[in-house]
């Protein structure tokens, strides 16, 4: 496992502090779970722009159509 030093201001430090206490979570842990989710969040983009280059933009234009109409039905009742 490596370590990682960096540089925030102290005002961030002590928030992020805070929501590990909050959470029961050592600050070390909170920010591996806090890049876990920006790596996740990131390889979720990437594979859907990934998709998209090879997708059909009309498909997916119907698709969301259909997905708007669904939507507004389930809100209506």
């Amino acid at each position: 496992m490596a370590t990682l030093t960096i540089r925030i201001p102290d005002a961030h430090r002590d928030r992020l502090a805070a929501m590990a206490a909050r959470r029961g979570v050592s600050l070390n842990k909170l920010m591996e779970e806090l890049s876990v989710r920006a790596l996740t969040e990131h390889d979720t983009e990437m594979r859907f722009r990934l998709r998209a280059t090879r997708g059909d933009t009309a498909r997916g234009l119907e698709l969301l159509d259909v997905l708007d109409r669904r939507h507004s039905s389930v809100n209506d009742r």
